[in-house]
């Protein structure tokens, strides 16, 4: 999958871990976090990535970022393959790509104020060298993710979760990126802040031309925010396409099953629906079954699933998918 137009382009992206032995681990084995991961992601669009915990959204994102070296793959962002670059290339690179982190508490110091906290990457890439010209870019991006100057003053501890969050934005936005890793940013916020952050970024990327990888397990909010939707299970990309076509018409077992879990708020569509329930548990990483990661709980799995290994294909225009059957 690739497209000439893209900011980032992942191709066939690979992500081991190995685990066990040593002084007191088990027997040796490999967890394929993410095993063969390809897409694109075009200027100004946002890609969301869902799938169920463990499936490698994060290990994906972090790979991108470069926080997580892959085992093998290409990542390529606006024509520079990161995995060829050293240090010093990927820190100048870094600057255009940015990470909004899931747990907005964690991800700031306790012992540094907001306005020390966003100041902080303006003095280490050397971007405002005056003090007063870095108290002023810290003013500005509080206002423009909708917090008061007044709260450069304070601690992490003196604000609420979604000001927090806001504080994580405008930390992202300081180094004036690209391309922004939002790392299930709204997952450990109410409902109603949630649907506010999510308001904010896409205004945000209105306002800056910004291009979105938002990484979620609450397909409800990837559809308001997306442009287009890959579909994660155990370390592959098993659906991507246009937001309308995959959430109106999913091609493969998985994506229906988990579109079918979503609740719709008319009790009497919801009663009419029928709803997907798949059987068994997620296989570990440690051993994936054989052919089609997906076959032991497919619904409509036959005997070619369990020994053929499904590539990911355009089966209609823009809209691709992992599945024999599809």
């Amino acid at each position: 999958m690739t497209d000439n137009g893209a900011l980032l382009e992942v191709r066939n992206l690979v992500k081991h871990f190995h685990v066990g032995g040593g002084l007191f681990g088990g027997a040796p084995g490999v967890v394929r976090a993410v095993d063969g991961v390809s897409f694109a992601i075009r200027r100004g669009e946002t890609l969301g990535l869902v799938g169920e915990s463990g499936c490698g959204k994060t290990t994906t994102g972090r790979c991108i970022l470069q926080l997580e070296r892959p085992t093998s793959g290409e990542i390529v962002f606006d024509g520079q393959n990161l995995t060829k670059l050293d240090d010093a290339g990927l820190r100048r690179v870094r600057r255009r790509m940015q990470v909004i982190f899931q747990d907005p508490y964690s991800s700031l110091n306790p012992r540094m104020t907001i306005g020390q906290i966003l100041a902080e990457p303006l003095v280490v890439h050397g971007l405002v060298p005056d003090r007063a010209a870095r108290e002023a870019r810290v003013g500005e991006l509080l206002r423009h993710v909708g917090l008061l100057p007044q709260h450069a003053h304070r601690y992490p501890h003196e604000l609420s979760g979604g000001q927090r969050q806001r504080v994580g934005i405008a930390r992202a936005l300081a180094m004036e990126p690209a391309l922004i890793v939002c790392d299930e940013p709204v997952s450990a916020l109410d409902v109603s802040i949630q649907a506010q952050i999510v308001n904010l970024l896409e205004d945000l990327q209105r306002q800056f031309g910004l291009t979105y990888l938002f990484v979620a397990h609450d397909l409800s909010v990837v559809r308001h925010i997306s442009d287009r939707v890959a579909v994660m299970y155990l370390g592959k990309i098993v659906e991507i396409a246009g937001r309308q076509a995959l959430y109106e018409d999913p091609l493969h077992p998985y994506t229906r099953a988990l579109l079918s879990a979503v609740p719709i708020p008319d009790p009497d569509v919801e009663a009419r629906r029928v709803h997907v329930v798949l059987g068994g548990e997620v296989p570990s990483p440690l051993n994936p079954p054989a052919g089609c990661v997906f076959h032991p709980r497919c619904p409509i799995a036959v005997d070619r699933c369990r020994s053929e290994v499904p590539v990911l294909r355009e089966v209609k225009p823009g809209h691709w998918a992992a599945c024999l059957l599809a």
